[in-house]
């Protein structure tokens, strides 16, 4: 059965408001196997921040920062590299091809191939099952659905109450991620993932005056401690000037423009800080956290309040709207904003959403397919920094405060022979964080060079709740990074040894 783009129709048995990664997933898995069909409401572009403005495009951007750095630093290799700063315009060419110079057409395509149907335009609830259209000519058409309406709206940057900021125009991710002029000075207002990530290639990008503003005591502050200070002193030794624990009072712009994302916006800025330095600045670049997109989605109309993220149950039904007909995946929903989780949550969503639709019961094993078993600490990330961070589970402070009878050991990636065969220098640490009751791993955090690879089998450890003495004997190849799984284990028996001695 073949999708179509606007089809004049008014119902379908599954209504997903939003096109990106998780409304495209809760679509497909609805619909696969169950014989329902599904429409995917959509005002932008299908495929969604994701594809067009943040995952691909930033990726595309980082990983030959990535591969410039690890070159520098291989004998036989750096002797090569005679300029050791990127070709932007080839950068930003393949950035260009790798999220479809911003055209939908073949995430559309594919929508339609599933029989999928798409339909351009702004959804909003207005009612149990009903959701309003709003097409471009600010049109109105009511749909409804016979079983289940996803919300899969995503998020949108906070802005500070800052005065003058909203008025200057300021960037914000998509403008970095779609950068086409490098501004010589900026000012990044943030310490996240978006943030450093963007310090990241605004570095490699030739940005000489880079100034980063935190307001907490560390970068990536929800992070294990090692990894905010390992960061902090690369981008200081990179010459970025990184000021935590201030804040931005004002900003003004005198001279403001209609340039287009990813150009600079007007003239200078003068940005002041709360310990008093006024500084000069081409742009600004907030990155300062996410808000739900959930402010025009006519949550009222079925008892919620508007523009406050949603919470939903473990088969990410709305909680405290009867009959089970309303769902929200990925950012809409929070806390977890980072599209895997996203499109876990669609799996879930439409597969719960493919049951009770057939009158079948939701399985109760563990680990089933209408559960959300990550969300309970369990979620990975990795943050492409140069070194990168991977981390899934608990930092050990979150696991304390938790209550966890907490054991953690950590390593250096000096010690592992397939760091050095990596690189010459190769720098880097990981610590795993332990329930000692249960001894199965909840928690778990690399930094270096390639570790968004090394994530999954951590991911799978966690998930799992694989006992540490099954671990042992999952060995890891010789010689690779992974040895460091090695060692960390051995430092944790030495450590458990030690206390069986001193008792």
């Amino acid at each position: 059965m073949a999708g179509s783009v606007n089809p004049d129709r008014s119902e379908w048995d599954v209504v997903v408001v939003g096109g990106g990664p998780a409304g495209q997933t809760a679509a497909l898995y609805a619909t696969r196997f169950s014989g329902l069909d599904a429409v995917v409401v959509e005002s932008e572009r299908v495929g969604g921040d994701c594809h067009f403005w943040a995952c691909i495009p930033s990726k595309a951007m980082l990983s030959p920062v990535h591969q410039l750095s690890a070159g520098q630093d291989v004998a036989g290799v750096k002797e090569l590299v005679t300029d050791r700063h990127l070709d932007v315009p080839s950068v930003l060419r393949r950035r260009d091809a790798a999220n479809d110079h911003l055209d939908d057409g073949d995430q559309v395509a594919g929508m339609l191939r599933a029989g999928v149907d798409v339909l351009r335009g702004r959804g909003g609830l207005s009612g149990e099952r009903t959701v309003v259209v709003r097409d471009a000519d600010d049109r109105e058409r009511t749909i409804t659905a016979r079983h289940a309406v996803v919300l899969a709206t995503g998020s949108l940057p906070r802005i500070p109450p800052v005065p003058g900021l909203r008025e200057a125009r300021p960037w914000f991710s998509r403008d970095a991620t779609n950068i086409h002029e490098v501004p010589d000075r900026v000012l990044v207002l943030g310490g996240g993932p978006v943030a450093c990530e963007a310090v990241t290639w605004l570095r490699a990008f030739g940005a000489r005056n880079i100034t980063v503003v935190e307001r907490s005591p560390r970068l990536l502050a929800r992070a294990e401690p090692f990894v905010g200070d390992a960061l902090l002193a690369g981008f200081r030794g990179a010459g970025v000037d990184v000021r935590l624990e201030q804040r931005v009072e004002r900003v003004e712009r005198a001279e403001v423009n209609d340039a287009g994302p990813g150009l600079i916006h007007g003239g200078p800025i003068m940005v002041r800080l709360d310990g008093g330095d006024v500084l000069t600045v081409d742009e600004v670049l907030v990155a300062a956290g996410r808000v739900s997109a959930g402010v025009d989605l006519g949550l009222q109309t079925v008892g919620l309040a508007a523009g406050e993220f949603l919470s939903t149950d473990r088969h990410m039904a709305v909680k405290d709207v009867p009959g089970q007909w309303l769902y929200a995946v990925g950012d809409v929903g929070g806390p977890a904003l980072m599209t895997h989780m996203g499109k876990y949550q669609a799996r879930v969503a439409g597969e719960v959403i493919a049951a009770r639709a057939a009158g079948r019961p939701l399985d109760t094993e563990p680990f089933n397919r209408h559960t959300d078993a990550v969300r309970p600490g369990r979620v990975p990330q990795v943050i492409f920094t140069d070194p990168e961070v991977a981390m899934v589970g608990l930092t050990e402070q979150a696991a304390r405060e938790q209550g966890f009878d907490v054991e953690v050991v950590e390593s250096d990636f000096g010690d592992v022979d397939g760091a050095f065969l990596a690189q010459d220098t190769y720098h880097g640490r990981a610590k795993l964080v332990v329930d000692a009751r249960a001894d199965v791993i909840i928690g778990a955090t690399f930094m270096g060079i390639g570790m968004a690879e090394m994530l999954h089998a951590a991911t799978a450890a966690v998930v799992a709740a694989t006992p540490i003495p099954t671990l042992w004997h999952a060995v890891p190849s010789f010689p690779t990074v992974s040895e460091v799984w090695l060692r960390l284990l051995e430092a944790l028996d030495e450590a458990r040894q030690r206390q069986l001695v001193a008792a």
